[in-house]
């Protein structure tokens, strides 16, 4: 007997078979699934019933140890689909597998039936069924971990952008506060955002206050001296607050050469500058 002659009988197994095997294979998954739901289950049940009818279409091509090609084109969209929903909605990568491995215990069971009075066509059915849901249950796995890197990427995005705000303290004056780490990556977010600042607001000073930097090193600098330079080209200068005593000593050490950078210890002694640069004042009244 062929290899299509194999993928036939199994076809024609889970299409006589069809309400049963996903009867058996919706009540299994309910049983371990944690997710519990009326929503839950009625999604699961779409998509046991739509994986079913595809696979069974998928094995009649014959191909049954490639699954690659064109014929499980269908399948291995509704696994990417399953597997990039279950990822957004907290799913584990075991659970989404799951979907897929627990197919094997109901198939089985009607090959058995199939492949009764033959043993060896029952081995060689086995085996190959076995070895293509370890494949399905694999590329799901794969599609889980893609969409679960893209969801941490773009979180991690966010949280760049969130963790350098640009702040309007007058007209004209800008404070973007640092806290952490300056790496190349947030270096680039921080240019980003002061560099659109200045377009929106039409400033003309910024102030980048390091406080909250624990350490500034040669790359640090660095990062810094861009930025500022950036700032500049777009018509704005920038005031370096928040030299504590080490990081002036590091700078120092490090031969970092800050003399065109206006710098200060604190965020309140460069807002004093940049207003006086800009012309404006403070007025203090004498409590009566």
């Amino acid at each position: 007997m062929s290899m299509n002659d194999y993928a036939d009988r199994i076809s024609q197994a889970i299409l006589a078979e069809e309400s049963g095997i996903g009867a058996e294979w919706l009540a299994q998954l309910e049983s371990i699934t944690v997710r519990s739901s009326g929503a839950a289950r009625e999604q699961l049940r779409a998509h046991c019933q739509q994986l079913l009818k595809a696979f069974a279409v998928a094995t009649r091509s014959g191909e049954l140890e490639n699954i690659e090609h064109r014929s499980w084109d269908e399948v291995r969209d509704l696994l990417s689909e399953i597997s990039a929903t279950r990822a957004k909605a907290g799913s584990t990568p075991a659970e989404t597998a799951t979907l897929v491995f627990s197919l094997k215990q109901p198939l089985f069971a009607r090959l058995r039936d199939v492949f009764e009075t033959d043993a060896d066509g029952l081995a060689i059915a086995s085996w190959t069924v076995n070895t293509l849901i370890d494949k399905l249950g694999l590329y799901t796995i794969e599609v889980f971990q893609k969409t679960k890197d893209q969801i941490i990427v773009r979180q991690q995005q966010e949280l760049l952008e969130l963790s350098t705000p640009v702040v309007k303290l007058w007209n004209g004056i800008l404070a973007l506060p640092l806290i952490g780490t300056l790496d190349s990556a947030r270096t680039q977010v921080v240019m980003e955002n002061i560099l659109q600042k200045i377009v929106d607001t039409g400033a003309i000073i910024a102030i980048i206050d390091i406080t909250g930097v624990p350490t500034v090193d040669t790359l640090v600098a660095q990062h810094l001296m861009k930025t500022i330079a950036a700032a500049r080209l777009m018509g704005a200068d920038c005031i370096i607050s928040g030299i504590r005593p080490q990081i002036a000593q590091t700078i120092v050490h490090l031969g970092v050469n800050l003399e065109d950078v206006i710098t200060k210890a604190t965020l309140a002694d460069a807002f004093l500058v940049a207003l006086e640069r800009t012309g404006a004042s403070i007025m203090i009244k004498n409590a009566a």
